[in-house]
């Protein structure tokens, strides 16, 4: 299956990213390497990217798609969250494209690099949402209800579903789809769970379609309740929240940390990080002097998030709910 992923908010990107010859970055959610191969482009001759993805396949894709910048392009099955134990692994000069799960013979110890960037764009790829991929996160095709971005997870839509209680079905769906009728939804999944296991997309597109029955709607109801089934089984907010600050100590002062959310409950968790990286002190406003210690870290580039110009939202509609947040470390 061909692995297609149009990089959104591109031309943002290498706009505040600015890269620039023989410069290293991090792409911590590589996908097809769109936003990567526009990077290598730039930092030639000797500029490495380090590029991350928890889905094998996207690997594969980023692996065939930067095969012309060689050794420049070092590619790793892993989450972004684990970066840090990635980046004690640093990279020699060696011939031939590294691209692997925990290391391989292009990939040694003992000489570290600094990076004047890293990227994360949490969205979706148009690949995992087509029909063809099949681990569910599309429900306009009968999909096995997966739902996860790498096998190294155990958890996955289906066990959610047929297992987990009425409270915690609510709980998901309340706050990371946002859903009103998250209360009814879960307790027609649990009657319907009753007489037959759901395993399928179109199972459960059929359970919320019921209760939306008679509304109107310019996004589809199912959209909510598949978004927060799989922030769940890829633990994906709290995956953000531990790697931000991670992500901060990697770089060296004047690198920039710059991060694409398509939902709301990502950017916030970006938004509050930054806010809070760029004040001095985090003390309540009534003690008279400071006892935290903090020490502003980041000035925020973005006052507001970047979006899509009218442009791209025609050409890519999914660019349309893309948000970019970028701060450089002081």
């Amino acid at each position: 299956m061909p692995y297609f992923h149009q990089p959104v908010l591109l031309k943002e990107v290498l706009e505040y990213l600015n890269p620039q010859p023989n410069q290293n970055f991090i792409d911590g959610t590589v996908g097809g390497a769109g936003h990567a191969g526009a990077i290598l482009n730039q930092t030639g001759p000797k500029g490495i990217l380090i590029g991350l993805d928890r889905d094998p396949r996207a690997i594969e894709a980023a692996k065939a798609n930067l095969k012309k910048f060689g050794q420049r392009a070092i590619l790793i099955q892993e989450n972004y969250s684990n970066l840090i134990s990635v980046i004690e692994k640093a990279p020699r000069q060696s011939s031939g494209q590294a691209s692997a799960k925990g290391g391989n013979n292009n990939y040694e110890a003992g000489h570290s690099l600094q990076f004047s960037a890293i990227l994360l764009d949490l969205g979706l790829s148009s690949a995992q949402v087509s029909p063809e991929d099949e681990r569910g996160f599309s429900f306009k095709t009968r999909q096995v209800l997966d739902m996860r971005f790498g096998p190294e997870a155990n958890l996955t839509a289906a066990e959610i579903l047929n297992t987990w209680s009425e409270a915690e079905l609510v709980k998901i769906f309340k706050e990371y789809g946002e859903e009103r009728h998250a209360r009814l939804i879960a307790q027609r999944i649990i009657a319907y769970r009753k007489a037959q296991p759901i395993k399928y997309t179109d199972q459960l597109t059929a359970i919320i379609s019921q209760i939306y029955a008679n509304s109107f709607y310019k996004v589809n109801p199912a959209t909510k309740i598949f978004q927060a089934l799989r922030i769940a089984v890829n633990d994906e907010l709290n995956n953000l929240t531990q790697a931000l600050p991670r992500l901060l100590s990697i770089l060296p002062t004047g690198g920039r940390l710059a991060i694409i959310s398509f939902h709301s409950l990502e950017d916030r968790l970006v938004k509050i990080f930054f806010q809070t990286e760029a004040k001095d002190c985090l003390c309540p406003k009534n003690l008279p002097i400071c006892v935290c210690g903090h020490k502003r870290a980041v000035k925020i580039l973005t006052k507001k998030p970047v979006m899509a110009l009218a442009e791209e939202n025609k050409n890519n509609p999914r660019s349309r709910s893309a948000k970019l947040r970028v701060a450089v470390k002081l």
